[in-house]
């Protein structure tokens, strides 16, 4: 039985006193359902975060890795400095880091795989624009996203790892994938998964995002291959974050 996941991407947005009251907030009204949960801070708040999260069931994450693991890459941050701050999770691939930032396929596989160097679970986004959608090129942009990490990193490594399918129409947009096209999706990864091995598909935590709120989180999360959320918007309210993650029992 696969364990559900709740993560929330807090991206660009607040400052040193947000991240303390937010973090706060969930705690305070935080009740363990036995699924998991995350929050994907800037690095900037990694130290007083984790802090604030020490003993806590709600693990740190980070939004991003470099695809090197030391060098002359300014502004990079290696898999062993998230290490040093006890980050669970790295966000790679994520659609705005490839659209604003230009990361490839097989740049995103390098990033997977220096997170997994260091034992930090790395959350593997895919998914397409609009424009490739109404192409009908869904499963072909998703094949080729998938591919460029397997071929360098290989399926067995997708035992450590989690893939977040998030059509990038649905991001920040307030369009949300109907449940069953975003099940749709989420069953092709895990039959695709399940040509090269088995037992990962079957075990392999497949996360919706994109506009994932309290008042569709429940019917999402309801589908079969959809094994919980990677939340940006609502994951900056502390109430709405943790409505979210209860939709999950």
């Amino acid at each position: 039985m696969r364990k559900a996941l709740v993560v929330g991407n807090w991206k660009m947005n607040g400052v040193r006193s947000d991240a303390a009251d937010l973090v706060a907030a969930i705690q305070a009204d935080f009740e363990d359902n036995g699924a998991e949960i995350a929050i994907c801070v800037p690095s900037v708040y990694f130290s007083e975060v984790g802090q604030l999260l020490a003993d806590s069931p709600i693990v740190l994450g980070a939004q991003n890795v470099a695809e090197h693991e030391s060098g002359a890459y300014t502004g990079e941050i290696s898999a062993k400095m998230l290490n040093d701050f006890d980050c669970r999770f790295a966000i790679v691939g994520h659609s705005e880091r490839r659209s604003y930032y230009n990361d490839s396929n097989e740049s995103v596989a390098r990033r997977y795989s220096q997170s997994l160097s260091e034992g930090i679970t790395p959350i593997l986004c895919v998914g397409e624009t609009l424009e490739e959608r109404e192409s009908n090129e869904t499963f072909s942009v998703i094949d080729q996203q998938l591919d460029a990490v397997i071929d360098l990193a290989g399926i067995e490594t997708f035992a450590k790892a989690v893939i977040a399918y998030e059509p990038v129409w649905a991001i920040g947009t307030g369009k949300v994938a109907t449940d069953d096209q975003a099940q749709e999706v989420h069953a092709y990864i895990r039959n695709k998964l399940a040509q090269l091995d088995a037992g990962i598909a079957e075990n392999m935590q497949i996360l919706y995002g994109g506009s994932v709120k309290p008042d569709n989180a429940v019917a999402l999360f309801a589908m079969p291959d959809i094994d919980g959320g990677l939340i940006g918007g609502a994951s900056l309210d502390g109430k709405a974050f943790l409505s979210i993650y209860q939709s999950t029992k």
